[in-house]
């Protein structure tokens, strides 16, 4: 094999059902030149035995076997085990497009720290566009500090490639607190922190799976883990230097993060959880760092509610949330 163009990232814990059809999407894209890192997490089903039974037939395939560590772990080990030039990831739950990682690395010419595209979601038998990206945006170099939409994308890593030396540089890596989740969100906010080169596509590739009912995002016990991933956000922020030019950027995003995972709590968690936004919001505007220009006009409102008024913006957020699963079943 040719020096690999792209190291693909699979961190895999006790994904028997779907695994198969992840490793058929990679082992037959049309781009050869891959190395295909499979980081098994201590799984305790058949993952590993799947891996081996692919490692067999594709030497393109690396297997890190390790013991249960975590998600962030997992990602951190991959990335230091990665030799091309550009890193993707791919869940173990989703599946890509046969020419996505050809089609991707086309778009790299311009050396660009970051190619984006838009992706699929799959929820039972039903398959949606994810369309953050438009047409006029496409094959020109940006800088995210010019264009504040690309900061306002869903924290979909896996629709990205990453230059690897772009990651080093500027050490970026996962936050590798064991049992936690949300761990994309550090990542994402850091790596449009330090891009100043993006090129964006239209195209389409990975299939993200909504049905799988052990992933995390459906996971409402782990309450914090979402504020820790910000906290590390700031942290690596303030030791860049760049909290005094981005931290009103990374409390609109914050806030929009914080509002979607309110609502998908259970009542007693959500009850819990809406105390530490509120107070981690009047610190932000005691310290004068939420600026209007980086929220919607709905979310400023919503955020001014919760500040101003926090009995009343909860029982409408909470009306809210009644209502819309009454009118979903």
């Amino acid at each position: 094999m040719n020096s690999p163009k792209i190291s693909i990232l699979v961190p895999i814990y006790n994904v028997e059902r779907y695994l198969k059809q992840c490793l058929d999407s990679l082992v037959n894209q049309t781009l050869r030149e891959l190395e295909i890192i499979c980081i098994n997490d201590g799984s305790t089903d058949n993952s590993g035995k799947i891996l081996s039974e692919y490692a067999k037939r594709d030497r393109r395939i690396v297997i890190i076997n390790k013991s249960n560590s975590g998600y962030g772990d997992s990602m951190n080990q991959g990335l230091k085990k990665a030799h091309a030039k550009y890193i993707g990831i791919l869940e173990p739950d989703d599946w890509i497009e046969l020419d996505a990682y050809e089609k991707l690395y086309q778009l790299t010419a311009q050396k660009p720290e970051v190619v984006k595209a838009n992706y699929y979601q799959e929820n039972a038998s039903k398959t949606h566009v994810v369309t953050e990206i438009s047409s006029d945006d496409a094959g020109k170099l940006l800088d995210p500090r010019d264009n504040f939409a690309i900061f306002r994308f869903n924290p979909a890593i896996w629709s990205a490639i990453y230059d690897r030396k772009f990651l080093e540089k500027n050490e970026i890596k996962f936050l590798p607190t064991p049992g936690a989740s949300y761990q994309d969100t550090g990542f994402w906010f850091k790596v449009w922190a330090c891009a100043h080169k993006v090129i964006l596509t239209p195209d389409a590739f990975v299939h993200y799976r909504l049905d799988n009912q052990s992933s995390s995002v459906n996971s409402p016990a782990k309450l914090r883990c979402i504020v820790d991933e910000y906290q590390e956000i700031e942290t690596f922020l303030t030791e860049r230097g760049q909290f005094s030019e981005l931290g009103s950027r990374m409390n609109a995003i914050k806030f929009r993060n914080y509002h979607w995972n309110l609502q998908r709590l259970s009542a007693p968690l959500a009850a819990k959880f809406y105390v530490t936004m509120r107070e981690e919001f009047l610190s932000a505007a005691d310290e004068g760092i939420l600026d209007p220009t980086y929220f919607t006009k709905s979310e400023w409102l919503a955020l001014s509610m919760i500040l101003k008024h926090p009995r009343l913006a909860y029982r409408i957020l909470r009306l809210r949330i009644f209502l819309h699963k009454c009118f979903s079943i």
